[in-house]
């Protein structure tokens, strides 16, 4: 777990405690929020844990969180569930991701089409020859069934199941780590994993430029022009979930993301700031909320 504490200038019976479970994908970023919102908050504490999308909507739906960090939708089973337990669900949209295909530094595959990330992962492309790289059976890299990433590239792209020899780690750093010295895998993970601070993808790895179909033009994900103006085809909403409209430092916490400045710190760390249909959805949800306020 990593905890985030407040100033220690105030007694602990003073703190205001904030949670966060969930999707890895977030970790990071949340954390960056929390260490930037406290530094002017003082008497909130924030702790900030993974696990994947589905722990931290299960976490919400157990009552064990404030937030639940999730790269994912939440699933109608999981609505029906937090029903039957009095638990409303309410999903912010804070920030954006790409989601990276990643090989070896040494790989000679530099781009591939949707189709041939579908045939990779659900085992029907086995070698890399087949893709005009070397002749070496394909090895591949990815998240637990807990994972949102995990459901979102296969209900997304793959639109069927993962190939059996589909290796899942805990985390996108293993995934990063393993594909530094197996010269014949790829993997997948969010985009702020590979970056470095200042710019630039981190060394032992290469990102393998995406097109939606042959015809395409292929594109990188760590190319923000092209995430803009939707030439990468693997983006996705980061949704933060609450247990009905939070209140307090809460509501304060998830508006702090949505501001500019919590946008500015979310692409700072590889990330990218919501589009214009997030901010309605978003601004839908908090009008509602004031206006409901103004009437009492």
């Amino acid at each position: 777990m990593i905890a985030l504490l407040g100033s220690c200038q105030h007694l602990p019976e003073d703190y205001e405690s904030i949670t966060l479970k969930g999707s890895d994908t977030e970790v990071n970023v949340a954390l960056a929020l929390a260490e930037y919102y406290m530094a002017d908050e003082t008497t909130v504490s924030i702790a900030v844990t993974g696990g994947g999308s589905g722990a931290g909507i299960a976490a919400l739906i157990n009552g064990k969180t404030d937030i639940a960090n999730s790269s994912r939708p939440i699933k109608k089973e999981e609505l029906d569930l937090a029903s039957a337990r009095s638990i409303a669900p309410v999903p912010f949209i804070f920030a954006v991701d790409a989601l990276a295909f990643i090989v070896h530094q040494d790989m000679e595959v530099d781009s591939l089409t949707l189709d041939q990330i579908a045939q990779l992962f659900s085992g029907k492309i086995a070698n890399w020859r087949e893709l005009g790289g070397p002749d070496n059976a394909v090895s591949l890299y990815g998240r637990q069934s807990n994972s949102g990433t995990f459901v979102y590239l296969r209900d997304s792209i793959l639109k069927t199941e993962y190939a059996a020899h589909h290796k899942q780690m805990n985390g996108n750093a293993q995934i990063v780590e393993a594909l530094k010295s197996d010269r014949a895998g790829i993997g997948y993970v969010g985009v702020g994993y590979i970056l470095k601070e200042g710019g630039g993808v981190i060394a032992g790895i290469k990102t393998i430029k995406v097109k939606s179909d042959p015809a395409s033009t292929a594109v990188s994900p760590v190319e923000q022009s092209a995430i803009a103006n939707g030439a990468y085809p693997v983006v996705r909403p980061l949704f933060q979930y609450t247990n009905g409209m939070p209140d307090g430092k809460l509501l304060e916490f998830i508006e702090f993301g949505l501001s500019p400045k919590g946008q500015q710190i979310i692409t700072e760390n590889g990330y990218y700031p919501i589009f214009q249909a997030h901010k309605q959805h978003n601004e839908q949800l908090l009008n509602q909320y004031y206006e409901a306020q103004e009437s009492h």
